[in-house]
């Protein structure tokens, strides 16, 4: 079996903070605003669906507060499913993690750097995907390296982040611009907006996977969890508030690039490559975050599968999943190559890993219900108005499933990523003969 070394509890309620504040926050917050005002009728529905999507995220945090106060330790979902459904469940979630959900989206925030980072300096026709590449490379060595040192990364950029967007949301606010009204009716629905919200909102339960290397964690892991997402809603309501003042709904509505025309109005030109420096840190403090959290999915697995007992190498120098990280980044990087054959790399990620993550989010939110009719004891924390909330934070998973699926029909996105959709639950249940073979072994 894999060696004894264990995870060292050097992560504070601030480095969980951090470390949950970066895992949410992305370059979704400078792409999404477009199109959730589109999909609503004013301004006031517009702030609604930001502040909806903070309110079901607590949801869902609270949910996860309980399962991480129940089960403390390093691997988070994977440890809440291996309890409540049993290790063939949880073996299929972590080669699906390892194999589509992680690894896709950490290649298409990657893409999303490259993007912007193209904007700043371009290596020619395959830009984006080479700065994607190199951002995967150098940021899975720093976590290799150690977790203290990706620890002080994480601090230093979501310090950086945190500081430029509310300067910049600040300053839209102060200085203004011409608001366009709302005009004409949505062009979607609240639910469709609530799509692009949700997807903005992603990543606070990553903070789950932080619970064996966080002091005193029974206790700490709910104030990570719930201080975490009410530090993004806050941000995010005032970023879109400065988007607003800039802009008005009909011009966010109107906008292709939401944040670059607010700070061209507020900045000129030389804003842009100010914004892009924005936008690359933001994208940089969440995949440095994906890539921490991610492995240990893979290192917990290790350690109950003797076919895989490779993954379970807990590195002692710098205390961190080694092989674990070397193969996540293998596999991101190949999926980053599939991406850059495609017209858009971050749209055939997205379309990959949706269905197959939100199929497992529901999952380890049922359950918390099998858990509380099986405990013998009360946990550390209790999710408040049970059942109330964890049955809205299903029902939000199994919406965003039906969505994540549904994706197909769309007329602009299906026919040319369609086949993402169903590469991901190929993928996915290539898992289930691996799991018995496992099993054998």
């Amino acid at each position: 079996m894999a060696r004894e070394t264990r995870p060292l509890e050097l992560l504070s309620v601030g480095d969980g903070i951090f470390l949950t504040v970066g895992m949410i926050i992305g370059a979704l917050i400078f792409k999404a605003p477009s199109m959730v005002a589109g999909a609503t009728s004013g301004p006031w529905s517009f702030l609604l669906a930001w502040l909806l999507g903070g309110a079901i995220s607590l949801c869902g945090a609270l949910v996860y507060a309980e399962l991480a106060s129940r089960h403390p330790h390093t691997g988070g979902e994977y440890v809440f499913l291996t309890e409540g459904m049993g290790r063939g469940v949880a073996f299929l979630f972590a080669w699906s993690r390892m194999t589509v959900i992680q690894t896709g989206a950490i290649a298409a925030v990657a893409f999303v750097f490259g993007d912007y980072a193209t904007e700043i300096f371009s290596f020619g026709r395959h830009s984006s995907a080479i700065w994607a590449a190199a951002a995967v490379a150098v940021l899975t060595a720093l976590n290799f390296s150690g977790t203290l040192q990706s620890k002080m990364l994480q601090k230093v950029m979501e310090t950086v982040l945190i500081s430029g967007l509310v300067i910049f949301s600040l300053a839209a606010i102060v200085i203004g611009g011409s608001p366009k009204p709302a005009s004409g009716g949505a062009s979607g629905s609240f639910g469709f907006a609530m799509i692009f919200v949700l997807l903005a909102y992603g990543g606070w339960n990553e903070a789950a996977y932080l619970a064996g290397e966080v002091r005193d964690a029974r206790r700490n892991m709910t104030r990570i969890l719930v201080w975490g997402v009410i530090g993004v809603t806050a941000l995010y309501l005032l970023v879109n508030l400065g988007y607003l003042a800039v802009l008005g709904h009909g011009g966010i509505r109107e906008s292709k690039a939401v944040a670059a025309d607010v700070m061209r109005l507020i900045a000129g030109e030389k804003g842009a490559v100010v914004l892009a420096l924005i936008v690359c840190i933001s994208v940089l403090t969440t995949m440095n975050a994906a890539i921490f959290t991610g492995a240990r999915t893979s290192w917990a697995l290790g350690r109950d599968f003797r076919a895989l007992r490779f993954l379970g190498n807990w590195r002692e120098q710098g205390s961190t999943p080694a092989n674990a990280l070397l193969l996540q980044g293998a596999i991101t990087l190949l999926l980053v190559a599939a991406g850059a054959a495609t017209p858009d790399g971050f749209n055939a990620m997205v379309a990959y890993t949706s269905p197959v993550f939100w199929t497992f989010m529901y999952l380890v939110a049922t359950s918390l219900f099998v858990m509380r009719e099986r405990a013998k004891e009360k946990a550390g924390f209790l999710t408040p108005l049970y059942p109330h909330i964890p049955f809205v934070f299903c029902m939000a998973c199994l919406y965003m499933l039906y969505s994540s699926i549904d994706y197909v029909r769309n007329p602009d996105y299906g026919p040319k990523f369609g086949w993402a959709v169903g590469a991901g639950l190929v993928v996915m249940a290539a898992g289930i003969p691996l799991y018995f073979a496992s099993r054998k072994a």
